[in-house]
């Protein structure tokens, strides 16, 4: 259907919004507040909800040319960035912090992430030693040794190797080997045929002849290092199985014997690498693509050492350029945010230093954090809210007219056991053996990458701790582990841009935090991925083959809904590829809505800001996802992500639920308008 415009004035918006749902006669409107202001009253909700509901604040807040998107989440982060900023900066100005004190650590680390006249001078001074390294390998043990070294401090080259939950015995911590080694995002780069796709591999090969340059090589050699570059890692792409193909945990895990891997791979010595980096006594290891580390083992024959070596000082400065001087970063700047994300510049240096030294000190920040920043109240407010969806979520089970009895009750069971941690953790990681001072930024990264690392293979032959958390109070995100089955949401979650100083009302609590949030993460226990764990986070099949079958003829739905979506240029969304997401996001606006419908605010029909309970609540739902992105960054995000674009995560979900289209008068002929027959319907 063509695209068309209503012209309204902001006053004629709030009439036809007011006249979709009979209101309280006696209710007097509040006024237009931070939520209202956002509304753009030339678009007709019927056509384009997403931009009626937030095109007014894109008009006012252009993309930063720093950023790759500016919404909401970037608001935010910006609030969390300035607040972490002031703990840096009084840190830094320290003269008498006690050695290897939180403040120490944090004001030192800063300091060097500030000092670019230092970074400047140095240049690369500081990694040519590790390059140096890389560039006197003799031969494969050598390869091997110096590959785990890097695994430690930079990134990691040829797989990736973790230590974490066994899928299906949660309660042990295992050693994970699966496809990696791939400098673009995802194999896709390196086949798609369409303009932006060979766009990027062209501006690649530059970007790494430039790298090679940076490194000391003459315009031959870096040219000729670059072509075989693009041919080892083409050829290592053709062996990785697509991204969506990665998402059936079942389809993606092999436990075998550690001397199995040994056999399977006789070019590559696994005893040395696994002593290399600090395990021992690997008696086995989960591998999720063994055809691709089969096919990796004769690639370290057919391809010679040079092109080895070339690759692994490549993947080493790659993820350290941003820590050594400008030129260096700026090289890497412009191909991943400028060429990849239509990034124009890069942020302000402050923000870059305040972002790593979060990244790399979080549980030393947070602490502090917690204390200074979050308002008083805010883990009891967020238990509450998610107990009212996980009721909500309980009783939609039971009502479920496609499950069985039986699967039911293990269902329910999964959801009640279902473990909340919410606000910050009652402990603290220690970062005692951490070593940061001010010499070098690069090195302080490095150490900061080691100890990371070595937390990790810590884990290996410990019972799993079910009490750590993944993420900081400070981190603006949430994530639901099917190993513990269990849901984290940090405490900044809480803050509402326009409504910091105080609790926002229950409309957008439980859209924003009930329904995108909560609702959300516990749905991720029951989509396509999480469905396949039981209550204790082991993977195997609780269903009946009968439930199974009906759940997935749902899930196609879903699927065959967004990859209808057309994102930018021709690019669809991957529904394949999302619908874990996708699932989750239709879950939890759904159990949002029916948990806010029990509050107060919804039940006395109080009208805030011109808007009834109703209309607050999906614009509500839209202002959760208020994210205005590039296009090279949409086109980014459709080949290599598995979340939706912003606009389609409520467009897509929302159109899926009646209530929405009575709420806005929604009929047949709307733009927004989706035919019952094709509304997916899940949980």
């Amino acid at each position: 259907m063509k695209k068309y415009i209503v012209f309204l004035s902001f006053a004629s918006a709030i009439a036809l919004l007011s006249s979709c749902n009979n209101q309280p006669k006696n209710t007097e409107s509040t006024g237009p507040d931070e939520l209202v202001s956002h509304i753009d009253s030339t678009i007709s909700p019927a056509q384009d909800f997403f931009m009626f509901a937030n095109g007014k604040w894109f008009k006012n807040n252009p993309i930063p040319n720093s950023e790759r998107q500016n919404g909401i989440f970037q608001t935010i982060q910006d609030t969390i960035n300035a607040q972490i900023h002031n703990l840096c900066m009084s840190c830094a100005k320290l003269t008498n912090a006690e050695p290897g004190s939180a403040k120490q650590k944090i004001g030192d680390f800063f300091y060097t992430a500030m000092d670019s006249v230092t970074l400047n001078k140095n240049g690369i001074t500081d990694v040519k030693p590790d390059l140096d390294k890389i560039e006197n390998i003799k031969d494969m043990k050598g390869l091997i040794e110096v590959a785990a070294y890097i695994s430690t401090v930079s990134g990691r080259p040829f797989f990736d190797f973790e230590v974490g939950q066994d899928e299906r015995l949660s309660s042990k911590n295992a050693v994970h080997i699966s496809q990696g080694g791939l400098s673009l995002p995802t194999r896709d780069y390196y086949f798609d045929m369409d303009a932006r796709a060979v766009m990027v591999r062209e501006k690649f090969v530059k970007h790494v002849k430039n790298m090679y340059e940076i490194m000391g090589y003459d315009s031959v050699k870096a040219m000729k290092a670059a072509d075989n570059l693009m041919k080892l890692e083409t050829t290592i792409a053709k062996t990785s199985r697509k991204r969506e193909d990665t998402r059936d945990p079942l389809k993606n895990y092999k436990k075998i014997p550690f001397k199995e891997l040994i056999s399977m791979m006789p070019n590559f010595d696994w005893n040395l690498y696994v002593q290399s980096v600090g395990l021992t006594n690997v008696d086995s290891v989960i591998l999720g693509q063994p055809e691709f580390l089969t096919a990796l083992n004769g690639y370290f024959k057919s391809f010679p050492l040079e092109d080895w070596k070339n690759y692994l000082k490549l993947h080493y400065m790659q993820s350290l350029a941003s820590y050594v001087d400008d030129k260096t970063y700026m090289e890497v700047f412009s191909f991943y945010a400028t060429t990849m994300l239509g990034v124009k510049e890069p942020k302000p240096r402050w923000k870059r230093a305040v972002e790593e030294t979060d990244g790399s000190l979080g549980d030393l920040i947070g602490e502090v954090y917690v204390s200074d920043y979050l308002p008083k109240g805010t883990k009891e407010k967020l238990m509450q809210i998610a107990k009212d969806i996980k009721a909500v979520y309980a009783s939609r089970i039971k009502n479920l007219d496609w499950m069985s009895p039986g699967t039911k009750e293990k269902a329910l069971h999964k959801l009640d056991v279902m473990i909340m941690k919410v606000g910050y953790p009652d402990k603290w990681k220690d970062m005692s053996s951490l070593k940061v001072d001010r010499t070098s930024y690069v090195k302080n990264v490095m150490n900061a990458n080691l100890w990371e690392f070595h937390y990790m293979i810590g884990k290996y032959g410990k019972p799993v701790d079910r009490t750590e958390w993944d993420m900081e109070p400070q981190t603006y995100n949430a994530y639901y582990n099917p190993s513990n089955n269990e849901i984290v949401v940090p405490g900044c979650n809480i803050i509402i841009p326009g409504y910091e100083h105080h609790f926002a009302d229950d409309a957008l609590l439980y859209s924003i935090i009930g329904g995108s949030t909560f609702g959300h993460e516990m749905t991720h226990g029951f989509d396509d991925q999480g469905s396949k764990y039981d209550e204790f986070g082991n993977l195997h099949n609780w269903w009946t083959p009968e439930d199974s079958a009906k759940f997935y003829a749902k899930t196609k739905m879903i699927v065959k809904q967004f990859n209808s979506y057309v994102v930018v240029d021709s690019l669809h969304i991957n529904g394949e590829m999302t619908q874990g997401e996708n699932i989750a996001d239709l879950g939890g606006i759904m159990f949002g809505y029916e948990a806010f419908k029990q509050t107060k605010q919804y039940k006395d029909k109080e009208i805030i800001g011109g808007l009834n309970p109703d209309q607050r609540f999906f614009i509500g739902y839209a202002y959760a996802w208020m994210i205005n992105t590039r296009p090279e960054a949409l086109a980014n995000q459709v080949k290599s992500n598995e979340h939706s674009p912003a606009e389609y995560r409520v467009i897509g979900p929302l159109t899926d639920m009646p209530e929405f289209f009575t709420t806005f008068n929604i009929k047949p002929g709307d733009k927004m308008w989706r035919p019952d027959s094709l509304r997916v319907r899940i949980w």
